[in-house]
């Protein structure tokens, strides 16, 4: 029994560098079994994703029938947060607890966070949306509940997932640091993926108790999966502790951070992107619901096409950086490849076509993967190392804001030409078009402002001059 077992060990230990991305990170001191069990923390964060712009945004636009520029605030609500991932990941890089802790006090805090959001969430929309004895309450007090709420779980996810990412980076040797993060993206996919097809099931058909179901299950999945994650990664360290450090100035900090040659223009060139990538977030399902008529489980499933093609995105990504690819180029393609995608969505509406949709869901998730995972690496390459936390909440801050930005943005275009007669007169897409062919137009700005930076061949190590 033992031989077997011993045997079975060797198959999965080879298995899983051959077909999961990012696996050849692991070392001795840092297996596979314990990052998968690391990247748990972008599991749920991958499952709040889903609910917030994916599952919740249909539900409380097509079956709660609230307006699309209110959802697409709330949505994007958590973007307050967005700016302070910079901060956060500064703080952490410098805090020290009582046992020596540096990262652990934050995803935790982060994690209750997020839990108490999910807590609320479900009754918080029933109330806006004037649901049964909800009828006649106040207006405000179902915005500021869900406002609340949506604040509550951007605020967990965005200090769980920037602290999460510099503890990975600070488990790994640094050679091996870009493959480490890249495989939590793998897996906030993954989770969102799997997520999406779950709560697509559960809510298949939709009622408003299933509706608080789902989602007060999601808070209690999301406390489990963030502590198995923690569980012994980060070790203690108590003459840390001890020792009295001087901590630096965040603002001189951040100052030496962006005297990196390049760095402010490829701040610039993520903020593009992710906001031509990210406009539709608000509307896809919607879109599908109303011109395709796709039920809930069925609009659910095109997050699900969303994610799959961010995790081939990724995988890709995986094998041509490993091999020594210019990650700037890379995030290029990944732009290239966003433009045929918003195309193909574009013309799923006139040629009802299904596949059509589904295609260019996919083909957008695929270009997001790569043009992710190409500016997260050329970051971190820029990176000094006592700045790698910084980093990383400084592209998470520009991208995670850019994202609620563009959500905003894209659900306020929708209901203004949603109210305009022509829409009677051109059919239910017409409000969903302009949205699409914006994101076009910001993917070829992003390709504009990128291309300087590659034509240079600009060299990431260590400090460089300021532009």
């Amino acid at each position: 029994m033992s031989r077997f077992r011993e045997i079975a060990l060797r198959k999965l230990a080879s298995l899983g560098p051959r077909y999961l991305p990012f696996a050849d990170a692991a070392t001795e001191d840092l297996p596979l079994g314990r990052l998968l069990r690391l990247s748990l923390f972008q599991v749920t964060v991958g499952m709040a994703l889903v609910l917030l712009v994916g599952t919740l945004n249909r539900v409380m636009i097509v079956e709660l029938a609230v307006p699309a520029t209110i959802v697409g605030v709330m949505v994007s609500l958590p973007l307050v947060f967005a700016p302070f991932r910079a901060l956060i990941g500064f703080k952490s890089d410098i805090h020290t607890s009582a046992l020596g802790w540096r990262r652990v006090p934050y995803i935790w805090k982060g994690t209750l966070l997020q839990f108490g959001g999910f807590a609320i969430m479900p009754f918080a929309l029933l109330v806006l949306s004037g649901f049964q004895e909800a009828h006649d309450a106040p207006a405000w007090i179902g915005i500021s509940g869900a406002a609340l709420a949506f604040l509550l779980v951007g605020a967990g996810a965005h200090m769980v997932q920037t602290v999460g990412l510099a503890l990975a980076t600070d488990l790994a040797p640094p050679e091996d640091q870009p493959k480490v993060v890249g495989l939590m993206y793998v897996m906030m996919l993954i989770g969102m993926g799997a997520s999406a097809l779950v709560f697509g099931w559960l809510l298949d058909p939709y009622t408003p108790a299933r509706l608080v179901q789902v989602i007060q299950g999601a808070a209690v999945v999301t406390v489990a999966l963030n502590i198995l994650a923690l569980w012994k990664q980060e070790a203690r360290d108590r003459k840390r502790a001890m020792t009295p450090t001087v901590k630096p100035d965040f603002n001189e900090s951040w100052r030496d951070f962006v005297r990196g040659i390049g760095t402010r223009t490829r701040l610039v060139a993520i903020g593009l992107g992710t906001t031509g990538f990210g406009m539709a977030d608000v509307i896809l399902e919607p879109f599908g619901g109303q011109v395709l008529d796709m039920t809930v489980s069925g609009t659910t499933k095109l997050t699900a096409a969303l994610a799959a093609g961010g995790l081939v995105g990724f995988a890709l990504a995986s094998k041509v950086l490993t091999n020594g690819y210019s990650p700037l180029r890379l995030a290029r393609i990944g732009a290239v490849a966003g433009i045929p995608g918003f195309v193909a969505i574009i013309l799923a509406a006139p040629m009802d076509s299904l596949a059509l949709l589904v295609a260019g869901t996919m083909l957008t998730g695929f270009g997001a993967g790569l043009f992710g995972h190409g500016t997260l690496t050329e970051t971190m390459r820029a990176a000094p190392k006592e700045h790698i936390g910084l980093a990383l909440g400084a592209w998470g801050a520009v991208q995670a804001t850019c994202a609620g930005v563009a959500v905003t943005i894209g659900g306020a275009i929708r209901d203004i030409i949603l109210a305009m007669p022509v829409t009677a007169e051109y059919g239910a897409a017409t409000p969903y078009y302009p949205v699409f062919a914006i994101e076009i137009v910001l993917l070829i700005l992003a390709l504009a402002v990128m291309q300087p930076l590659i034509s240079r061949g600009i060299a990431v190590a260590g400090r460089q001059p300021a532009e």
